[in-house]
């Protein structure tokens, strides 16, 4: 069967060559098993597509006979044509989790799986330098130009910083960690004593190991060391356990649209799992090597060996139902669905790991944690169990091995979460909030109730504070306590860290067992607010809690009027926004990047910020906020600007000389025009097309 597919070259070669060796798997039964799945699935996933189309036409003439309607006869509406289902009553039911996700709260990372650099540095984010991340970001303020090199002013106000914190989260039986003159641990006992002996959990040459939260914290003592030398205790170092999860990205933050691309993400992926993945790069004019840190080797207080983990528990993001890829063809010519490639070549390259074959360890409880974005309700949840059974099958896999974390990003999974989550009882171990897809599928189901809010105002309506409440309610009551995460969304400003410290601490105390942060830095600075936060307490508090899914009903249309200004300030926003990003995507090949806004402020942008301004200017289009030719003036004058910001970028192709002739710009006025069209507003079909086209014609 498998000469009835058409195979990337690129793609071939690496299943022949990379995936298999090693397994029991030879590349005909590999590939007859897609054949398989693919004949199998694909018809079902375009029934459910289908179902898509057909009730967003029924949302779309009720919003045009109702307006935005009131929530009672909105939610009479949606029960009526199946959209809004009974609550079930769902209780996890899932074995074999490790305990970073079902027992340590802590900072999920999310890298894309296209950068082998940036995926070693997410990996090996389990442990960050607490003294780097407060020295070199606005973490701590900065009243000084730093000297070259080591600034000891600035060294001397992170040790400072370090001792407060050290006081408040370990504190000492009597004084002041800032009075410490020499950490030392003799007969099982650490000296100076904590009030609270039990956080001593350990120790190493040159180590000492503290625990609080399920995290652990070492202070590293060497006094050769040009920090350990100014410090009072000889401390060179305070290390955090900061990344406890990561999940490794083969969707919104990846550019990947063709064989090329798909075999080079895959590729990060398999190399992850067999730890061989080696990344060489020049950083200060020296060539560097990266590779998967080894696990870290303590004492115990009894004597015993303790042993940590040195690298991340990673998770993988596979692509969503509606997504194909010309990767692989059928007989006819037909792209594979490919979410069903995702699922069959990453739980493949899990095998590796599973059957310890690799240098180290991921899952040390024999799982393969699949990410499963942007679903549609309930029966999209069971295609997807029903998808990895099949994988599982296809593999000699263990019943249930491959769990399924499911991204709550999409309306129709939100008002019926509790029914997804019974869907996946057996297998889920992961529910996150996705704001800014979220808001991008609730402009697309709303548009033709009216114009909607501004982007920055959708943060105070009612139906995403419900949104995000909400999430947490159903998670806990269906049992995820101590078995499963319970997530919140991504910090979007990878450089402003006194504001990330001062207002992520929130989501822990919402009760999220894990939130998604930009990089490594940000992953230890985060890690403080779970030290903070006992997100077990929370959610034993939060457990009674039931939010009304009404409030999910409350549609984000304007009240009153805007004036010129106010438009004319949220059209630039949103078209320089697009613009920023898609010039990186279509003409670079980035799939995720942080791309400054109009006062040069960078965040970070991906599919789903895309789809938000994209979906915003489409209905603003749609009900006359704004009229074309303003649309289109804005965005010819935006692109000059992005152009400035990308002077410097290498490979850089501006806009604004032929915005006729620029793939990018064209694939921003496409995103723009064809929004209403769009299935869902999703971005990833006009993406494609102008990526492929910019690749034909470099």
């Amino acid at each position: 069967m498998t000469s009835t597919l058409q195979i990337d070259p690129a793609l071939r070669a690496f299943v022949a060559d990379e995936l298999l060796p090693g397994l029991d798997i030879t590349p005909d039964r590999f590939w007859n098993a897609l054949v398989e799945l693919q004949g199998r699935f694909a018809p079902r996933i375009g029934e459910l597509l289908a179902r898509r189309d057909a009730l967003q036409e029924q949302l779309d003439a009720w919003h045009r006979e109702h307006g935005a309607g009131d929530a009672a006869s909105y939610a009479a509406f949606l029960t009526e044509i199946g959209y809004l289902l009974p609550e079930a009553q769902p209780q996890v039911q899932v074995d074999r989790v490790d305990a970073e996700i079902a027992d340590v709260p802590g900072p999920q990372l999310v890298v894309p799986a296209t950068v082998p650099r940036y995926a070693l540095n997410a990996a090996n984010a389990r442990w960050g330098s607490l003294f780097d991340a407060l020295y070199g970001t606005d973490a701590l303020p900065q009243d000084h130009d730093l000297a070259p090199g080591y600034d000891e002013a600035r060294g001397a106000q992170v040790i400072a910083a370090a001792d407060e914190l050290l006081d408040e989260l370990f504190p000492l039986a009597s004084g002041s960690h800032a009075d410490v003159t020499a950490y030392t641990v003799e007969g099982g006992a650490l000296t100076p004593a904590l009030a609270d002996p039990s956080q001593f959990a350990g120790s190493a040459d040159g180590a000492v190991l503290l625990q609080r939260n399920g995290l652990h914290l070492q202070l590293t003592v060497d006094p050769s060391h040009q920090v350990g030398r100014q410090h009072h205790a000889d401390v060179a170092d305070v290390l955090l356990e900061s990344a406890v999860t990561t999940i490794v990205d083969l969707e919104d933050s990846v550019a990947t649209v063709d064989g090329e691309d798909k075999a080079a993400a895959y590729r990060t992926w398999l190399g992850l799992m067999t730890g061989n993945l080696v990344s060489s790069f020049e950083k200060g004019g020296k060539k560097v090597e990266r590779r998967v840190n080894g696990d870290r080797s303590y004492t115990a207080p009894d004597g015993s060996d303790l042993t940590l983990p040195g690298r991340s528990l990673l998770l993988v993001r596979n692509c969503g139902h509606h997504m194909t890829t010309n990767a692989v063809l059928t007989a006819d010519g037909t792209e594979v669905a490919e979410g069903v490639l995702d699922a069959l070549v990453t739980a493949t390259a899990a095998l590796h790991d599973l059957r310890g074959l690799g240098r180290f360890s991921n899952s040390r409880a024999g799982s393969v944690y699949i990410v499963k974005p942007k679903q549609h309700g309930p029966d999209e949840v069971a295609l997807t169990v029903e998808l990895f059974a099949a994988v599982e099958e296809a593999l000699g896999m263990e019943p249930r091995t491959l769990k399924i974390g499911i991204m709550d990003e999409e309306k129709r999974t939100s008002l019926n979460l509790s029914a997804c989550l019974a869907a996946a009882q057996d297998r889920v171990i992961f529910v996150n909030t996705g704001f800014l897809d979220r808001t991008g599928d609730e402009i697309h189901s709303d548009f033709e109730a009216g114009p909607v809010v501004r982007k920055d105002d959708m943060k105070s309506t009612a139906w995403l504070n419900g949104y995000e409440d909400r999430n947490v309610d159903v998670a806990l009551h269906a049992g995820f306590a101590g078995k499963a995460q319970v997530g919140k969304g991504m910090w979007a400003k990878p450089a402003a860290m006194a504001a990330m410290l001062e207002q992520k601490g929130a989501q822990p105390k919402a009760g999220a067992n894990c939130a998604w942060v930009p990089s490594p830095t940000a992953a230890t600075l985060h890690a403080l607010h779970y030290l903070r936060t006992d997100v077990h307490a929370r959610q034993a508090e939060l457990a009674g809690r039931t939010t009304d899914r009404n409030l999910l009903l409350e549609v984000p249309v304007l009240t009153g009027t805007l004036t010129d200004d106010e438009k004319r300030h949220e059209l630039e926003t949103n078209a320089q926004s697009i613009l920023g990003y898609v010039v990186r995507w279509v003409g670079l090949g980035i799939g995720c990047s942080t791309v400054p806004d109009l006062e040069g402020v960078g965040l970070m942008e991906d599919r789903a910020t895309l789809r938000i301004s994209s979906q915003l200017i489409a209905n603003w289009l749609r009900h006359g906020v704004v009229e074309e030719s303003l649309v289109r003036e804005t965005f010819a004058r935006m692109a000059a600007v992005v152009d400035e910001q990308n002077a410097k970028e290498p490979g850089y192709r501006p806009m604004a000389k032929d915005l006729a002739t620029s793939e990018s710009f064209q694939a921003a006025l496409d995103l723009v025009f064809s929004g209403r069209q769009e299935p869902n507003g999703y971005t990833e079909r006009a993406l494609t097309s102008w990526r492929q086209k910019a690749k034909a014609s470099a």
